[in-house]
């Protein structure tokens, strides 16, 4: 989530509004490093259900992308967008969102392509574009961000025999953001035997 944020200028002190879409374990993440780098964080989600958890971590507007009021009200304000999500979806529902050559890019891999109308592209000379980790130099940046501003992720431990327990809280409720490590030592003393 850091080096899309810094490559496309939120790390260099001029106020943006950063978009977050997925509130997830790297969606709650995007929300506390670009409102640590003192940006208005909007998060995007599908359900309002997401809300309470987005403005806890500090986000300061929420959208419901599947409704098209909310979507209206917040046409045009993200000069950036993070988009998390891996699952097949829509990229067009976030393209008024973006402001005049604003941005969205990918993070979240999707294996089929996207189908995207170009005339909001051409008329407010908006882009698309994608990102991975950065290298060394920008992973030790981010770290070293994130022990200045207390920036952790949500994370939950776990025992060995709770996978299934956990891929179930991940695909069906994923209410929370967490995500779940696996303690390996205490797996290990405990009854779980794998198959």
């Amino acid at each position: 989530m850091y080096d899309p944020l810094k490559h496309w200028g939120a790390t260099e002190g001029k106020k943006m509004t950063i978009g977050i879409v997925g509130i997830g374990g790297l969606g709650t993440m995007g929300i506390k490093l670009s409102k640590a780098l003192g940006h208005d964080v909007m998060a995007i989600s599908t359900s309002a259900n997401k809300e309470a958890l987005a403005k806890k971590k500090g986000a300061t507007h929420f959208c419901v992308s599947t409704n098209a009021e909310s979507v209206t009200a917040n046409s045009g304000l993200c000069d950036l967008i993070l988009n998390t999500v891996s699952a097949n979806h829509d990229l067009n529902v976030y393209m008024p969102l973006l402001a005049k050559s604003g941005t969205i890019v990918q993070l979240g891999l999707v294996p089929e392509p996207h189908t995207v109308c170009q005339l909001p592209l051409i008329f407010s000379r908006k882009s698309i574009s994608g990102s991975l980790i950065g290298g060394i130099a920008a992973t030790e940046e981010c770290l070293a961000f994130c022990q200045k501003h207390n920036i952790f992720p949500d994370t939950q431990l776990i025992e060995a025999k709770d996978i299934d327990w956990a891929w179930d809280q991940l695909t069906t409720l994923n209410k929370d953001g967490i995500r779940y490590v696996i303690d390996i030592k205490k797996s290990l003393t405990g009854e779980f035997v794998p198959k």
